[in-house]
């Protein structure tokens, strides 16, 4: 029965219309940016500091380089936008139109009700991230040629190596199975809220809210002492995949930080749904 009210969840989740939009809207900016790569002085400007450097520039200009190029703004920008506008719809949508009172009325508990709801939500967010990973490698390589990684990431996590093609997509897919949990607490982060007496865009606007607050705190140098407790900070974990030597102690931790955060939110949004009046 449990898998059962699972496929029911991915029917309705998946036969949505706005459950698309990010994915369209992915294919869009993914070829923009390639047109703007591909045309602009980007290329020779990276041929000439890989030369300056000691490498041969010209074998890095490849699909994998650019695919990476593309993923940092969008994952940046826009999955955090289209996967908490999932989050949020999950639970508020259906209170709001009344379905989530006949949904009740079946002898099944509130929390397993949430538990397939968010798994369901979690399935969405791996799909939309591996179709994110997929759809610029695949336009990237009909762009670009097929070789070699460079990865220059400036910043807080900053990170410079040069890879073969072989080690390069193998960490590439690696990256994206971390990309997948940062998904899942954005997902999870606005589940929470859609547990509450809300309305779903504003469960999606306080989840983006929040995320958006830490981003601000993070850049400015007063709380510097205090990013470990900002869940931006460890959100951006998963470029240190591509550094030389790969850090691993700081990843394990962000990964556990990650993993309680789902934890803890979907405990205080399974509370609060438990203690609401639904029926009345």
């Amino acid at each position: 029965m449990f898998f059962l009210q699972l496929r029911s969840e991915l029917w309705k989740l998946f036969g949505k219309k706005r459950t698309y939009l990010g994915f369209g809207v992915f294919l869009v900016a993914q070829n923009l940016v390639l047109m703007g790569l591909y045309f602009s002085k980007w290329r020779n400007l990276t041929i000439r500091m890989l030369d300056g450097n000691g490498f041969f520039g010209q074998e890095y200009i490849t699909a994998l380089t650019v695919a990476l190029i593309m993923l940092i703004p969008q994952i940046a920008l826009l999955m955090p936008l289209y996967v908490t506008l999932i989050g949020g719809d999950i639970v508020a949508k259906e209170a709001e139109e009344g379905t989530l009172r006949m949904i009740l009325a079946r002898p099944i508990s509130r929390t397993r009700l949430l538990l397939v709801k968010w798994i369901a939500g979690v399935i969405f967010a791996g799909t939309l991230v591996a179709s994110l990973g997929a759809m610029a490698l695949f336009f990237a390589r009909l762009w670009f040629p097929w070789g070699g990684m460079f990865v220059f990431i400036p910043g807080p996590v900053r990170v410079f190596s040069v890879l073969t093609a072989d080690v390069g997509f193998q960490y590439y897919c690696i990256a994206h199975v971390y990309l997948v949990l940062n998904a899942c607490t954005m997902l999870s982060l606005a589940f929470m809220f859609s547990c509450f007496n809300v309305k779903p865009a504003a469960a999606t606007i306080v989840a983006l809210s929040v995320l958006f607050v830490f981003t601000v705190m993070e850049q400015l140098p007063f709380f510097e002492d205090y990013k470990d407790f900002m869940v931006t900070y460890h959100l951006k974990s998963w470029v240190l995949v591509f550094a030389r030597p790969i850090p691993w102690a700081q990843m394990v931790e962000s990964f556990c930080v990650l993993a309680g955060i789902n934890v803890t939110v979907f405990i205080i949004g399974a509370t609060h749904f438990n203690l609401r009046d639904i029926k009345s």
